[in-house]
């Protein structure tokens, strides 16, 4: 029985070593493409580089101690006690003030640092600016969606965020339902997003390290908020500046009436209109509603984004799975329930509609 239970011990600890080298290097801490990630980054090895000393030097008196005074023989004395000694006392003192020290300084120094949005304030205070420069976006979390928005270009978009590289973008974050957590793990991590106020942070993506990635990273939600927290996905494109003011003009120029080309896309258009999807949905970036009434992410450019609903990959395949039973891949998403089902001849209409809103194609 005893063997029995150490090799299952070993099996798991074993499963356990294996298993924590799994992931991909776009969702890791461990692989920083930006200078907000780099500092944080910096603070972890310096934390962890001080643990291992302290572990280290503990197990290393500790093995000295076991061997130098162990009981050799039956009988023998126990050797003298040290009690009330003022030098032990103090330098097992003073040492972890002074490893304290040496861990708080630059950690508060980086959040003094990495909190300053001034810049910001004044970009938003200027009737002119308004967000321009320096770029800001705001981040709305909602059950389980995000939705980005360039107040200075007067563009909206959801579950796709496009950044610029090589300049530091200001970003306000808040919730419209309960408490989320914004979080891109290789570009920096990570700040809640409260119902009740806004927080304020800047990141900075290095172009040499994203193309390294391949200009897409990946976001999640750091914060228990529901069934599909898990789930609650999005995606970080990194373009070069002249690529986003690029993106930003096709976004501001979309036309509604002039996207469904097709018989099938116009009549996917219609159903679209008559199941009553747009009265949840925008289907243009520029979305005058104000922040209560944007229910559901903005699909102003469907058909550019990475990812169908955040997770699975863009098909069409995937596209009519989600409209057939949305539930079945986001539980407790407010999309279930709030539409009829559809029949097939609809779904496929509705997929090529939604396969019209590029701004890229």
């Amino acid at each position: 029985m005893k063997k029995l239970k150490w090799r299952l011990f070993l099996l798991f600890a074993i499963m356990a070593l294996v298993l924590s080298g799994c992931g991909e290097p776009f969702i890791s801490t461990l692989t920083p493409a930006g200078t907000v990630a780099d500092e944080q980054f910096s603070l972890m090895m310096l934390s962890t580089a001080i643990m291992v000393i302290v572990v280290a030097v503990v197990t290393i008196i500790f093995i000295y101690v076991l061997l130098k005074f162990r009981r050799k023989k039956v009988g023998e004395k126990i050797p003298v006690q040290v009690e009330g000694n003022h030098k032990l006392e103090i330098i097992w003192t003073v040492i972890p003030i002074l490893l304290l020290v040496v861990l708080a300084v630059p950690v508060v120094a980086s959040t003094f640092h990495l909190a300053d949005v001034d810049p910001m304030e004044k970009a938003l205070a200027d009737e002119k600016n308004k967000g321009k420069d320096p770029l800001v976006v705001n981040v709305r979390a909602s059950l389980y969606w995000w939705e980005f928005e360039y107040p200075g270009y007067g563009v909206i978009t959801s579950q796709d965020l496009v950044l610029p590289t090589d300049e530091k973008v200001y970003f306000n974050v808040k919730a419209s339902d309960v408490k989320h957590s914004f979080w891109i793990p290789s570009v920096g991590g990570k700040t809640d997003t409260n119902t009740d106020n806004e927080n304020k942070f800047w990141l900075k993506i290095d172009s040499k390290r994203a193309e390294e990635a391949g200009n897409i990273f990946y976001g999640k939600c750091a914060e228990l908020c529901g069934p599909s927290h898990a789930l609650m996905d999005f995606k970080v494109k990194a373009v070069s500046r002249d690529e986003f003011n690029s993106w930003i003009d096709k976004m501001k120029n979309v036309k509604a009436e002039a996207i469904a080309q097709t018989e099938s896309a116009k009549k996917g258009e219609q159903i679209f209109q008559d199941k009553g999807c747009i009265g949840c949905h925008a289907v243009t970036p520029a979305d005058n509603r104000p922040e209560q009434a944007r229910t559901a992410p903005n699909l102003g450019n469907f058909a550019d984004r990475e990812r169908v609903a955040g997770i699975l990959e863009h098909n069409e395949e995937n596209i009519k799975n989600w409209l057939r039973d949305p539930e079945r891949y986001k539980p407790g998403n407010k999309m279930t329930g709030t539409y009829d089902k559809l029949t097939e001849e609809e779904i496929n209409a509705l997929t090529d509609y939604l396969e019209s809103l590029s701004v890229e194609k």
